[in-house]
């Protein structure tokens, strides 16, 4: 099945190439598959995003493609590397150097604050000390929260937790930004604070793929994928 979806005239290749992927979770003597056959070309500085209602597949489409799961049949090549023959020690070398994840939940450590939550990841990595003090500030100042740097988590609002988030995603200056419903647990007007950051982004130059059930999210991207039932949809969700 060939992509959907038009692509943009670009000078690089692509960041992540998908061919016919599929995914099937066992349970006892039950098996469900999760994703069919997909084909999806990445390409460099393109935002895109994962369109369908729940359990259509996007989150584990996404995490394949965030190389913290393998399909069980196709080929998954992220920035020249094929996943499916990397060892777990090597994906998890290759996501913390390439990959920036931006989860709803926020998943931030509560005893830290604005500034250490960007931090933490860093501090286990062979990355350049003073590099990464100078890129932390720099993703802070990227997502406007220099003035609650000295914050933690239950003195921020939803919307700057998420944007502490984003800022720690975006710290190392990563190949693929990769973000699983980012305003799923905020307000409206919230979400679409959080929907310029992303579009700011992708202005800069950064490769995002955002997962989301709702298409006023997804009008701000280059390109839609849809998908339901583990499948690429050409016309779009059917009406339920």
């Amino acid at each position: 099945m060939t992509e959907p979806v038009s692509e943009l005239p670009v000078q690089q290749g692509p960041v992540a190439v998908l061919s016919q992927v599929e995914k099937t979770y066992h349970l006892d003597s039950i098996s469900v598959p999760v994703i069919r056959g997909v084909n999806i070309l990445v390409r460099h500085a393109c935002f895109t995003v994962l369109l369908g209602p729940s359990g259509s597949g996007k989150t584990t489409l996404l995490n394949m493609i965030g190389c913290i799961d393998k399909p069980d049949k196709g080929e998954i090549i992220v920035a020249d590397h094929k996943v499916g023959e990397m060892t777990d020690d090597e994906l998890s070398d290759f996501r913390a150097k390439n990959i920036g994840f931006i989860f709803q939940n926020f998943n931030l450590l509560p005893g830290l604050n604005v500034y250490e939550n960007i931090e933490a990841p860093f501090l286990y990595r062979s990355f350049d000390s003073s590099r990464i003090k100078e890129r932390i500030m720099e993703s802070i100042a990227q997502v406007g929260l220099l003035e609650r740097i000295k914050h933690k988590p239950a003195e921020l609002s939803g919307g700057e937790m998420q944007r502490v988030a984003i800022a720690r995603a975006i710290c190392a200056d990563p190949l693929l930004v990769l973000a699983d419903e980012p305003t799923g647990n905020l307000d409206s007007h919230t979400g679409m604070d959080i929907l310029k950051i992303f579009k700011k982004l992708h202005n800069n130059g950064s490769t995002i793929i955002l997962v989301t059930h709702d298409r006023h999210v997804a009008s701000i991207a280059d390109r839609t994928v849809y998908l339901r039932d583990g499948k690429l949809i050409e016309n779009g969700i059917e009406t339920e």
